[in-house]
């Protein structure tokens, strides 16, 4: 294995640095706008009590919401990419910023404060170079749980088509390949240690500091509190601040006496305050925690919609492809991005593997996150346009037309193979109960484990389908990615799953496809779902995709998944060999 892992370091060095920069990216941005936004939230909530439970309340509550369902909630305002990733890290980078700000100011001596302010620092003065500094060993600890956790979670931002090295991870675990799993997780944990290391240093150098401070601190408080004793300045004695002379107020060789050195005949800064001047203090930073809670606000807002408009400016010359994450569609990918900036001047940003598939890739068409996507009829019949019968391609004109008049899009480009579904058994359950077809395994199902995509539990064409038309109701199911499906079943996990009939390791012998005897099944021909604005904007398109119309038959497609799923090459290579061997490059 770190045979296998050191010669793809080296085969794809070029990719993982890519796929570094990008992680690298996605993190900074992440962590300056978390350091920014948490350090003003701190900030105001230390100045502003009443504000503290709220907001901690607030920041604690984010951070107790499940990643994905964070990136399922932020999908639908700021769409699929790294806007939605750097979005989601910052808000959950935020609880450690506030919480260590709010607790490294709070815990500051008192006295210190006191003697500042008897020495008539300003709150400005008080913050910048007393309690800030003071206060900079808790708060550099939090910026460093809190990169290190950035860069951390950032692996997962590539379930909603962002960048980074979580890429490498998720397609590892979709093209069944260990080493780059292992090679992505690897280097994110190798980024974070760097990271750590480096804000270690950070944090030790401000500690060391400050170490040296207090004594300075000591001889300025000490200094403050003798002129808050007295206004005279020889040796025969001070006056009070009521005017009445001290006696003695210091020895002859230059010592406070002990009636000066005493706390209790001094005038502290709260003695000096009157309550209007406490009133209008608390109310001057009420103003400014409100204030500052209200720029935090404005900072995310606005650093969201100058990297949307950023992305939407540099987006002319550019066509977006993305893809689900399942081997086929990495193969398809990579074709249409080698055909397109093969044949045309157009840019290709493509974007493998969206995690949720069509339920999140098309809103992200409609949106226009992306301007084209392999797609399966059956799937647009029944997930896309919501209808209930069961699919034919004779309805194809149909669906055409509702797509284009609904949604703005249109198929162009129909590849020739059918990836219909189909349900798989393991193979001591085929010698256990002699299942062949699905109403066999239908008379057994209640005794069995079934797992699937998520998505396939809801859709008319899945399992309510099967329930109602074979009468199919296995005794647990379960939820799992599509990658997870086969280990699952070769692991004893489950003893039935969902296949798709290209699929590379159908072939497996550790698993038996059953006869869909009632033809229940309907045809899921893939084809290219692409926005009628774009065909617009760049008419070259069209001649590009059309290229591929029938070109890849059933057995065309199962054999380039095998060579990646259980060969482990690169889709890239796969893609560009069928190409070349077909004359297309």
């Amino acid at each position: 294995m770190i045979e296998n892992l050191l010669s793809l370091f080296v085969d794809r060095r070029d990719w993982f640095f890519d796929l570094l920069l990008q992680h690298i990216g996605i993190s900074l941005v992440s962590i300056v706008l978390a350091t920014l936004v948490g350090l003003s939230l701190g900030i105001a909530i230390a100045q502003w009590r009443r504000g503290a439970k709220p907001v901690l309340a607030l920041v604690n509550f984010v951070y107790t919401i499940p990643s994905i369902a964070l990136f399922g909630f932020l999908i639908p305002v700021t769409g699929i990419g790294d806007l939605t990733a750097v979005v989601a890290l910052t808000v959950y980078a935020l609880l450690p910023m506030v919480r260590n700000t709010y607790t490294g100011l709070t815990t500051i001596d008192p006295a210190i404060i006191e003697a500042a302010r008897g020495m008539g620092s300003t709150d400005r003065q008080m913050l910048y170079r007393i309690e800030l500094p003071l206060a900079a060993p808790i708060i550099m600890s939090g910026i460093r749980n809190m990169a290190t956790m950035t860069i951390a979670l950032a692996g997962i931002a590539s379930f909603i088509g962002a960048g980074g090295l979580g890429v490498a991870i998720y397609r590892g675990i979709t093209t069944n390949n260990l080493a780059l799993t292992l090679a992505g997780s690897v280097l994110i944990a190798a980024l974070a240690i760097v990271v750590d290391l480096l804000l270690g240093l950070a944090e030790k150098a401000t500690r060391r500091h400050l170490e040296r401070a207090p004594r300075r601190t000591r001889l300025r408080t000490r200094a403050g509190k003798a002129r808050r004793a007295g206004t005279g300045s020889g040796p025969a004695g001070r006056t009070r601040s009521d005017g009445a002379e001290l006696d003695g107020a210091t020895d002859p060789d230059g010592k406070a006496s002990a009636e000066a050195r005493s706390p209790s005949r001094h005038v502290t800064a709260c003695d000096a305050i009157s309550p209007k001047t406490a009133r209008r203090r608390k109310l001057r930073n009420g103003r400014r925690a409100v204030t500052a809670i209200a720029v935090s606000v404005a900072l995310i807002a606005g650093s969201t919609y100058a990297y949307s408009r950023f992305e939407a400016s540099h987006g002319g010359e550019t066509v977006n492809v993305a893809t689900k994450p399942m081997t086929e569609q990495y193969i398809l990918g990579e074709m249409l991005n080698t055909l397109i900036e093969h044949d045309t001047d157009l840019d290709v940003e493509l974007t493998q593997g969206v995690g949720g598939g069509t339920s999140n890739i098309e809103p992200g068409m409609e949106k226009g996150d992306f301007d084209l996507y392999p797609e399966y009829t059956g799937t647009g019949w029944n997930a896309v346009l919501k209808h209930d019968e069961t699919y034919d391609e004779s309805m194809f004109p149909t669906m055409q037309e509702e797509y284009g008049s609904k949604l703005g899009l249109t198929w162009l480009g129909m590849y020739g193979f059918n990836n219909t579904f189909g349900l798989a058994v393991s193979a001591d359950v085929d010698e256990r109960y002699q299942v062949r077809t699905y109403s066999d395994l239908a008379t057994v199902a209640q005794d069995l484990s079934f797992g699937a995509e998520p998505d396939f539990f809801d859709r008319q064409d899945g399992y309510p389908g099967l329930q109602q038309t074979y009468g199919m109701a296995f005794g647990t199911t379960r939820d799992m990615d599509i990658s997870l499906k086969y280990q699952a079943l070769f692991d004893g996990q489950v003893d039935a799953i969902v296949v798709s009939t290209t699929d590379g390791q159908v072939a497996d012998e550790r698993l038996v496809v059953l006869e869909d005897d009632k033809r229940f099944y309907p045809s899921y021909l893939c084809g290219n779902v692409v926005r009628l604005d774009t065909l617009q904007a760049h008419p070259e398109l069209e001649d590009e995709l059309l290229k591929l119309q029938g070109a890849i038959s059933d057995a065309d497609m199962a054999r380039m998944n095998n060579e990646v799923e259980t060969k482990g090459r690169e889709p890239k290579d796969v893609a560009d060999e069928f190409l070349t061997d077909k004359g297309l490059i």
